[in-house]
């Protein structure tokens, strides 16, 4: 163990060149990193939201519209399934009933055909006929799958609207079966954040029905004529501050899926939001725009209406304007939800948190504490217990500090309270293997061993016994990382990269140094 070969010295030779190289970034402040080229380490340590402040959401996904959505598609499947039946079958009472689409038959010698007529409509659902009354009901395992991948959406559409707002490693993952929880470190403005997250984003283009005003057709107590509905303006008023109706047909012409860019811009020294859509759906918006000249044409976002331009002229080139009543705040933030897309449901706020900059400069300033003690009074204790050996155990570990700043920058690892926990952890147990070797190499010595024999045996003996107390640790943190959550991961994350970098110094950069001074002085007796 007193040999050490060349490949292993330059293996800490590089080790450590990089360690400082990736570690180096975390004394700077961001405005000096932005000079520094790309291709040099420039990555700090991404602080968690107990440490810099921000928010803490738990949201909830609303399954239950999208079961609604779903029986609402299969009422209007049911019925374009019966009219084109040849001849047509009659139905009474078609809709939504206990959760299930159903209708009633006015004939009873239309039971086969209305059978026969339904088989591409129920598809993976249970058909139920009680006498003429029939219904399609979601299986347990449809509405299970429905919930999982409106979940798995929800999570990825938030993911895209936190990111391009800027926010700085956001922790966003599923609780439970429809629940998600969102941490935003670094968030100044929570509440845009809430709006911005509180909206479907749901844009559809729609025809406004021809020959009926709304006000006639929307009045209080008045139902809307079949294939139209009232909606509602985002922005507008009448003379008693009501929202004015508007009187849409229910077909969407264009759907919001097939855009492909949005952003706010200037029209007119106006904010506004421009838009463009993929071939499929710039060759919708144009025929509709062809055959509609001088209409009306609403703009739908989630159940109201932004805008409902007369159509001038066909538009033909896949792109478009939405105008209001914006700000630029508000014309941007639209934009960032329409490329974003919109979310299968609804989310609701359970729960909310929001942690102040004030307490994360305090928990900072107690874990600068902490740390900075436990590094003082353990390095004094390891030099005065052994000496020379205990210099470089020290030196190892302010080394294996380095090491772990570098590790955590390079992986881009958040820093939470509990992780400052783990790396005071991490340095007292950092001279843990320096300690079994010393009292190790100490034994060997008082055996009556030479200097050089006595190392060897003390780090070959000790081994054993160091490896399986680090690995033993390391699974245990390796089981925190995978069944916790939130602080307990983050602490799990900097007790394993703690103990992977204190292995390799204690085994390795501490060793080097003793069989360095080993070769080089040739003692008679150990210092130690």
């Amino acid at each position: 163990m007193t040999y050490f070969a060349n490949w292993k010295k330059i293996l800490v030779a590089v080790v450590c060149v990089f360690g400082f190289a990736f570690a180096a970034p975390n004394i700077f402040s961001d405005e000096s990193l932005r000079d520094v080229p790309s291709w040099l380490p420039n990555q700090k340590i991404n602080l968690g939201l107990d440490l810099q402040g921000g928010s803490h959401l738990l949201l909830e996904v609303d399954v239950a519209s999208v079961y609604r959505e779903r029986q609402e598609s299969v009422v209007d499947a049911i019925r374009t399934a019966l009219r084109r039946a040849k001849p047509g079958i009659g139905y009474t009472r078609l809709g939504v009933r206990e959760g299930c689409a159903g209708f009633t038959l006015r004939s009873a010698g239309d039971t086969e055909r209305a059978r026969a007529a339904l088989e591409d409509v129920v598809g993976e659902s249970e058909l139920v006929v009680d006498g003429l009354s029939f219904r399609i009901c979601m299986s347990d395992q449809e509405r299970a799958d429905i919930q999982t991948s409106a979940v798995s959406q929800s999570i990825e559409i938030v993911r895209r609207r936190i990111d391009e707002t800027g926010t700085r490693e956001p922790t966003i993952q599923r609780q439970g079966k429809d629940r998600v929880l969102v941490q935003l470190p670094g968030v100044k403005d929570p509440e845009r954040i809430k709006r911005l997250l509180g909206k479907t984003a749901k844009l559809t283009f729609h025809l406004l029905e021809r020959g009926e005003t709304a006000v006639t057709a929307c009045g209080q107590g008045r139902r809307p004529p079949p294939g139209a509905v009232c909606l509602a303006s985002d922005d507008e008023r009448d003379v008693n501050g009501d929202p004015i109706q508007y009187l849409v047909k229910r077909r969407v012409m264009v759907s919001g899926d097939t855009l492909v860019d949005a952003q706010g811009t200037f029209q007119d020294a106006q904010p506004v939001v421009s838009f463009r859509f993929d071939a499929v759906g710039a060759r919708r918006f144009g025929d509709v725009t062809r055959k509609n000249v001088g209409h009306p044409f609403a703009i739908v976002l989630d159940r109201k209406v932004i805008s409902a331009p007369v159509i001038r002229e066909p538009i033909l080139g896949g792109s478009g304007v939405i105008s209001g009543n914006f700000t630029v705040q508000s014309a941007q933030d639209l934009a960032l939800l329409l490329r974003a897309g919109a979310l299968p449901a609804p989310l609701t706020v359970l729960e909310e948190r929001t942690v102040g900059a004030e307490l994360g400069a305090d928990s900072i300033a107690a874990g600068k504490i902490a740390s900075v003690l436990a590094i003082v009074l353990v390095i004094v204790f390891i030099a005065l217990a052994y000496g020379l050996f205990g210099l470089m155990a020290n030196t190892a570990l302010i080394l294996n500090m380095i090491l772990l700043a570098a590790v955590l920058s390079m992986l881009q690892a958040t820093l939470t309270l509990p992780g400052i926990a783990g790396i005071v952890l991490t340095i007292g147990m950092a001279v843990d293997a320096n300690v079994l070797i010393f009292e190790r190499i100490r034994e060997e010595a008082r055996n009556g061993r030479t200097p050089m024999s006595a190392v060897s045996a003390g780090y070959q003996r000790a081994l054993t016994t160091i490896v399986d107390a680090n690995i033993t640790t390391l699974i245990a943190a390796i089981l925190l990382y995978v069944f916790g959550s939130g602080p307990v991961k983050g602490f799990a994350v900097t007790l394993a990269i703690g103990l992977v970098t204190s292995m390799f110094t204690a085994i390795m950069v501490t060793r080097l140094m003793v069989v360095t001074w080993l070769h080089r002085r040739r003692p008679a007796a150990l210092p130690i």
